[in-house]
């Protein structure tokens, strides 16, 4: 067996090439998309440039080599999960159209009043929605399994679960929040002694083990080509062919017809019959790709490097203080999933300041934190072409994080910061309408002048989160929810008697409650017409501020500002 080189796996992927690497950041958002392998690009490129036609019935040439190639890419999807048939092989979206399809075309066309449907509490919001869609229109009922202390579905709670009216039991086979491998087998054996249906979502398996769905004897399978080095927007449904046979098309129209006729039409045959419509030619064609690269890597080799960086990982982040995992016990794959004292999304904040890419927040998961009495987690997932010196820049960071956090205490309660304070800065050189700028914007702007680079932008703005005033527990409810915010926003305004608007709002991430002091800094205390004059792009422009958040961060501050502006009119 050859030793695995993360190098080597690396300059696969253009995201790694040196000409790149100026501004790339490291990337540990793996669980939510994998960076793209050369040949998916370049096979998806050439075929739109060269080779691009429409698949089946065409009598051209051009046409009837995409045709095999379309079908062929089917073949290779059979490969890859040991199907019996390219019959049993479906070309979805991805992963969540799959779990629709199963739940459309087979659970509303089966289940009755009383019938039960098994879940878990690890499951991600494209395996739980669907299936409450179902219960809504056949009277079944969803029933949950718990978690073990490790995270993994608790297999001795699955007899007091499996009932003879269990008819559906749709499991996750590796969570995207917990990170370890369920136990699948065991899940279906008990499934069959009651004579239920098996679904499973392989999505953040497919990556990190090979897919036997005939050794896993599921009756269907999901999973999506961007988790596992390929194209988004596609993805696959494995059934088994007479399940599959039995059911009616997913949706209507083009291709999956035998013929239409205003007398009666009639469906065409497996797998066409649920593939409606001009297909993802292209996105099949770069999955096909994808799934050969993986098929041709040392899954062993592969596994035993992450399994040491697993290790290394784990050990590392235990050592951090106030660190806290989801659940005891490393993961099966690369994915840690943990809270420190902060916010989720200030930690994620702090790293995306440093080019750091993690995930913060629920990862559609939000019965899981609910489980867990938890609002969320950062969640940082590797994949095999991330290496320990990434891992070490990272843990570093974490601590840098937990220090800064500590000191930055200290520094607000002695230093003299208002944002009220005289300015120095004269609102010419501030580049804003002199009508309505004033002293506690550019004391704002003259505090981010002297901030050298996003880091310290980004140090300005938590610094700033200690001087904004916590709203009761009371006043944080839904009706001073602020709609359009990445995190929750809470915002009440009051009209004083001078006809002056007074504005109370709070966070619970600190980055967000920075955010809020800057933009209070331009509308607290000011008459409708302040509000609605002031230049609110220019000003962030010139604090330097929206450029360096996210889009979704980005939005949140503008529906802040619009939240503020249409309550002031």
């Amino acid at each position: 067996m050859k030793i695995f080189n993360p190098a080597s796996f690396a300059k696969f992927f253009p995201f790694y090439e040196e000409s790149a690497s100026s501004n790339r950041p490291v990337y540990f958002d793996n669980a939510a998309t994998t960076q793209k392998h050369k040949h998916v690009i370049e096979v998806t490129s050439n075929f739109y440039q060269a080779e691009n036609a429409n698949v089946h019935r065409a009598a051209h040439k051009l046409s009837a080599e995409a045709t095999v190639k379309f079908e062929q890419a089917r073949e290779t999807a059979r490969k890859f999960v040991n199907a019996k048939s390219t019959k049993e092989i479906i070309w979805t979206k991805g992963t969540t159209e799959g779990i629709n399809l199963i739940a459309q075309c087979f659970a509303q066309t089966t289940l009755a009043k009383g019938d039960e449907i098994v879940l878990s509490y690890a499951e991600h919001h494209a395996n739980i929605v669907p299936w409450q869609q179902v219960t809504q229109a056949t009277g079944a009922i969803i029933k949950v399994l718990p978690l073990d202390n490790e995270g993994r579905i608790d297999k001795s709670a699955i007899s007091g679960v499996f009932s003879e009216n269990t008819k559906l039991v749709s499991l996750v086979m590796i969570s995207n929040v917990v990170g370890k491998l369920n136990p699948i087998e065991d899940i279906v054996k008990a499934a069959r002694a009651v004579g239920a249906t098996v679904v499973v979502d392989a999505a953040q398996a497919v990556a990190h083990q090979s897919i036997d769905v005939q050794a896993i004897d599921c009756d269907f399978l999901v999973f999506s080509a961007h988790k596992m080095f390929g194209p988004t927007g596609i993805g696959l449904v494995y059934g088994k062919e007479a399940l599959l046979d039995a059911m009616p098309p997913y949706q209507f129209g083009g291709e999956m017809i035998r013929k239409v006729s205003f007398s009666g039409t009639s469906f065409g045959e497996l797998p066409f019959k649920f593939e409606a419509g001009t297909p993802n030619i292209v996105g099949v064609i770069g999955f096909a790709e994808a799934m050969k690269f993986v098929s041709s890597l040392d899954l062993r080799a592969v596994a035993d490097y992450e399994e040491s960086i697993i290790s290394y990982t784990h050990k590392k982040l235990s050592d951090i203080p106030g660190l806290t995992f989801l659940f005891k016990g490393k993961p099966d794959v690369p994915l840690f999933s943990f809270n420190l004292t902060d916010h989720a999304k200030d930690v994620a904040s702090f790293l995306d300041a440093h080019n750091f890419a993690v995930r913060a927040g629920h990862h559609c998961a939000m019965p899981l934190f609910e489980y867990l009495e938890q609002g969320g987690c950062v969640r940082a997932s590797l994949a095999p072409y991330n290496t320990q010196t990434e891992v070490d820049s990272f843990i570093a960071l974490l601590h840098q994080f937990v220090k800064s956090g500590i000191e930055a205490e200290g520094e607000v309660e002695a230093s003299d910061v208002s944002v009220t304070t005289a300015p120095s800065l004269t609102p010419d050189e501030a580049s804003i309408d002199d009508t309505t700028v004033d002293d506690a914007t550019i004391e704002v702007i003259e505090r981010f002048d002297k901030a050298k680079g996003w880091d310290g932008k980004h140090r300005e703005i938590m610094l700033l989160s200690k001087l904004l005033e916590r709203m009761s527990k009371t006043e944080r409810n839904e009706s001073s929810l602020v709609k359009g915010c990445e995190s929750d926003v809470w915002l009440k305004a009051h009209l004083d008697d001078d006809k002056h608007w007074h504005f109370s709002a709070d966070s619970d991430a600190k980055v967000i409650r920075g955010l809020l002091v800057i933009v209070l800094a331009a509308y607290q205390n000011k008459s409708c017409e302040h509000i609605q004059a002031f230049d609110i792009e220019t000003y962030f422009e010139r604090l330097g501020l929206l450029q360096h958040l996210s889009p979704s961060r980005g939005n949140g501050v503008r529906a802040i500002v619009e939240n503020i502006r249409k309550v002031s009119r």
